[in-house]
């Protein structure tokens, strides 16, 4: 994108078409409290490695970020124990649903990569290691808070309780682990840390910002270059499960979803962007979301492989 081209009405201009199509794709109603959502809702966030910001429609409304949590569990996993994390859990794409058993059995307990279910839950369970659930999730907080450069993110308490009561395929993923030595707490302490860091709530401008940590510029250093590489490739190779090579196709950055209907992108050395609309597609990824993001790279020629 050259510095005349208009990102605000690139924005606007999207959210009066795309953000306005009457199919919207399904909530996430296997979440209780997500089935309450109203999907008729919209919103998208730039943040540029100047500094510089953009938005539209619904960017100032928090909503469970969900998966997109992920992000910051690897950077906090990896920066505590280093490369020793990939002893535990794969860099390769799985091809199956988020929380699919099947290939964890194959696989004998070690997940395919830190973006699905299970490998998420190994590495909630190696940031919880030395700390209780509330220290370990303070520690999450602090990170996304000093990434965002926000003190109001916050988790909702009422959506993680949700998740709690509900979650049996997770807690499975995290029993089968436990039984091939692969979590190092009891699944339901690490389970608890974990369905709480995926009800962390935050607005598109919020996640936006907190993206920036991936981008460099301006924005906050708090992970090594080389480290925020490695993260933006298991992005691009493992961000919306069984539909990252669409998205890549599509889209051409790196990405994390989450069930929420939100998704992170980061153009590297250049932006980082947020959108959320609801409504899901086949693959649990944000149908709207999508398309507005294939859109936005479309029109800014943004995309690692020009």
């Amino acid at each position: 994108m050259d510095a005349i081209t208009p990102m605000q009405s690139i924005l606007d201009d999207i959210n009066a078409t795309i953000g306005q199509s009457p199919d919207r794709g399904k909530v996430a109603d296997y979440i209780p409290e997500l089935a309450k959502i109203d999907p008729n809702q919209f919103g998208m966030a730039v943040c540029l490695a100047d500094g510089r910001e953009f938005h539209t429609g619904d960017a100032d409304t928090p909503f469970s970020i969900q998966s997109i949590t992920k992000v910051f569990a690897v950077a906090l996993a990896l920066g505590k124990v280093g490369e020793s994390l990939w002893s535990r859990v794969g860099r390769e794409p799985s091809g199956t649903s988020f929380d699919s058993i099947t290939l964890l059995e194959r696989e004998q307990g070690r997940p395919r990569n830190p973006f699905i279910n299970a490998g998420a839950i190994v590495t909630t369970d190696t940031y919880l290691d030395g700390s209780t659930p509330r220290e370990a999730l303070g520690g999450l907080l602090r990170f996304i808070r000093d990434a965002a450069d926000d003190a109001d993110i916050h988790i909702d308490e009422t959506v993680a309780q949700s998740e709690t009561r509900t979650g049996h395929r997770n807690f499975a993923l995290a029993h089968y682990m436990r039984s091939h030595g692969n979590l190092l707490h009891a699944p339901e302490l690490t389970m608890g840390t974990y369905f709480h860091q995926c009800a962390v709530a935050m607005s598109c401008r919020q996640l936006a910002r907190s993206g920036r940590f991936l981008v460099g510029g301006v924005g906050p250093r708090l992970v090594t270059k080389t480290r925020a590489r490695r993260i933006q490739a298991l992005m691009m190779t493992c961000g919306h499960y069984d539909g990252s090579g669409d998205f890549a196709f599509r889209v051409g950055l790196p990405g994390k979803s989450g069930v929420g209907g939100g998704i992170l992108v980061i153009v590297p050395g250049q932006a980082s962007i947020a959108v959320w609309s609801p409504g899901l597609n086949a693959y649990g990824n944000s149908k709207l979301g999508t398309e507005a993001m294939e859109a936005l790279a479309h029109q800014t020629d943004w995309s690692v492989f020009s």
